[in-house]
């Protein structure tokens, strides 16, 4: 039962930090952040092994990297197969019903995951400004958040700016509510198949 539970945690581990270096290389695409930036050499050296075989077969939509968000879609399909499979409580993954539920999971954890790696960018940016803004990591952490944070600039008080603070409640509210609600209606579709 350990051995099992160790593998479980394992593959989700493995899977979403693999999923989060690939949103991280769609979001960098998408924000234009500096292609010469350490941290973006990382991210893309890192990826290219997996992303770059399939843009052969998936090309790009509107000069979207759709290649990287489709793999991260399935690593994560894969990753909650994977675990269902080693689960001893019985699913039926022959059901349709069950693998709608499952596709939609994929997705619904590919929007978390999201969501976590915006908090992310700002909590750092947050604490780069107070404690080195001159840092270079700053500009490829503002062109992620710029356009998040930006309905929230007027939240300063005081000359100091909110915005960041406002940005972490409402993402953590959207985790709360929506995306809980979505992922236990999915969960009670995929055990509703067995």
């Amino acid at each position: 039962m350990m051995l099992l539970e160790t593998l479980q945690f394992l593959i989700k581990t493995i899977s979403e930090l693999f999923v989060l270096v690939l949103l991280m290389r769609f979001y960098l695409q998408v924000a234009r952040a500096p292609f010469k930036h350490p941290l973006t050499q990382f991210v893309i050296a890192v990826s290219n092994f997996a992303v770059l075989p399939l843009r052969r077969w998936i090309p790009a939509w509107r000069s979207y990297d759709t290649a990287t968000m489709v793999l991260a879609w399935v690593v994560s399909l894969l990753a909650l197969v994977s675990i269902l499979l080693l689960n001893p409580l019985p699913y039926d993954l022959l059901h349709p019903q069950s693998w709608l539920a499952l596709t939609l999971l994929a997705l619904l954890d590919v929007f978390r995951l999201s969501l976590y790696l915006l908090m992310g960018a700002v909590f750092v940016l947050a604490i780069l400004s107070w404690v080195n803004p001159y840092n270079g990591l700053r500009p490829v952490l503002e062109a992620l958040t710029r356009p998040y944070l930006r309905p929230f600039q007027r939240a300063v008080i005081g000359g100091v700016d909110l915005s960041p603070l406002v940005l972490l409640l409402v993402i953590q509210v959207i985790l709360m509510l929506p995306v809980r609600m979505l992922e236990m209606s999915f969960l009670m579709q995929l055990k509703m198949a067995v």
